[in-house]
């Protein structure tokens, strides 16, 4: 008798989506990324939950280990609520995704080269242990953190006190100090229970000024852009059978991580609900990859809307805090360290403004005058010294930001230890071969190791 044997090959990526990781398999997978990818790819740390576990971030763009000037910053934050768990499980994925196809899909070789990208996993590793697969409802054991704290809930606002220590909401604190020290772009709070979008709104507070109006057109754009990209979402009848009334609309939430963002960070930041279910069962994880992977790209692509400069000073020095006002709203945005500035906005004309803060004294022993503002930026006047590699690297990418009409950076190979021999072409059509044109204005720029 013969015995047939049927062997089934399954991309690993497929049983991939079928389980859940918990905090030590993440922590060793997100630290894998970083190991093997290193090229686009840092973890770091941004603080610890109330029981010692890690709030991981991971960071993809092309200089993953140095702030750069001239790219949007944007971030995926998942798990706030622990229960809901499907948000961790698909932003690991789409850091998988990213880190594979990038020089293999043109979109996402794009995204990664031109913007600044952070993804948080889980903001709340402590409620996601004690959370249930397959709870739709939810408890609010997995729900809140180790001290009982809804942490989505716990963001601060001016016009109310803030009772809540940074001992019983670390995980809080952490992120409200990572988004005043980013300057976020753009974001996207992930949730479960719900298929539908939310995105702030005027709630009364005397601090929430009529300048959220203004933006209502673009919150609505932002908000569609995810929707559209979503066969459940833009249905406008996700059918939950917790709440069959639960449907896409403009939401209104408390006090929350979105209004803290867009009041006090700089950042736009739409809250999606992904699922039905809060925590589903690992068997529907590819099916739920499938329905939300092209929105989540589509998303990230809206941090390049609207306009981009710099404020500087004649001497070329970056003028960071610099309040940035657009024609017809109230809500202003400041510069960030190299005096850069993003303000999504929809096509239009508008006046736009910028108001430096006030300049720093540079005192001395034999002096006390205003001198020029502190700034990251190296572009002043001739400063003939040697500089290292990282100034080096970030006096050409401030260049090429500032400059992009007439310079091309690019990287020629790299040095035995990782850095990058960069080449910078300096022409009227940069980037692009002409033919018959002399081959002026390439510049190599290395350093000994």
């Amino acid at each position: 008798m013969r015995i047939l044997w049927l062997i089934l090959i399954v991309p690993l990526q497929i049983l991939g989506l079928r389980l859940y990781y918990n905090y030590a398999d993440m922590t060793d997978r997100l630290q894998r990324f970083s190991q093997k990818y290193a090229h686009i790819c840092s973890l770091v740390s941004i603080g610890q939950s109330v029981e010692g576990r890690e709030l991981w971030v991971t960071r993809i763009t092309t200089s993953p280990t140095a702030d750069v000037p001239g790219k949007p910053r944007f971030k995926y934050v998942g798990n706030i609520h622990g229960d809901e768990a499907l948000s961790r499980q698909l932003l690991v994925y789409l850091i998988e995704y990213l880190l594979t196809q990038y020089g293999r899909d043109v979109r996402v070789t794009e995204l990664v080269d031109r913007t600044d990208i952070y993804i948080m996993a889980s903001m709340n590793p402590d409620g996601f242990e004690h959370a249930v697969e397959g709870d739709c409802i939810g408890s609010s054991a997995g729900r809140e953190n180790a001290k009982h704290y809804d942490l989505d809930k716990s963001f601060s606002d001016e016009d109310k006190h803030f009772r809540k220590t940074s001992e019983d909401i670390p995980e809080v604190t952490a992120v409200m100090q990572w988004i005043l020290e980013k300057k976020f772009v753009l974001s996207g709070s992930l949730h479960g229970g719900s298929v539908m979008a939310t995105y702030p709104f005027y709630d009364g507070s005397s601090y929430v000024t009529s300048g959220l109006t203004t933006d209502d057109a673009l919150f609505r754009h932002l908000t569609r852009t995810y929707t559209e990209n979503h066969p459940i979402m833009k249905m406008n009848n996700p059918d939950c059978p917790e709440d069959p009334n639960k449907s896409f609309g403009d939401g209104i939430t408390n006090w929350g991580m979105q209004n803290y963002n867009y009041f006090k960070g700089n950042c736009f930041e739409v809250t999606f609900g992904l699922s039905c279910c809060k925590y589903p069962p690992a068997s529907q994880l590819f099916i739920e990859w499938t329905n939300n992977k092209e929105a989540l790209l589509a998303y990230i692509h809206q941090a390049h809307i609207g306009v981009r400069g710099f404020v500087m000073t004649r001497s070329g020095f970056g003028l960071p805090n610099a309040t940035i006002s657009i024609s017809g709203t109230d809500h202003n945005i400041t510069t960030w360290m190299f005096g850069d500035y993003y303000r999504l906005l929809l096509p239009g004309r508008y006046d736009i403004t910028a108001n430096p803060s006030e300049q720093p004294m540079i005192t001395n022993d034999r002096l006390s005058t205003p001198g020029p503002p502190t700034s990251r930026s190296p572009i002043h006047t001739l400063d003939f010294q040697h500089h290292s590699y990282d100034d080096m690297e970030m006096f050409l990418q401030l260049l090429s930001a500032i400059h992009p009409s007439i310079t091309y950076l690019k990287s020629a190979g790299r040095s035995v230890q990782g850095r990058n021999l960069y080449v910078m072409e300096i022409s009227t059509n940069p980037g692009v071969d002409q033919q018959g044109a002399i081959a002026y204005g390439h510049i190599l720029l290395h350093t000994y190791t």
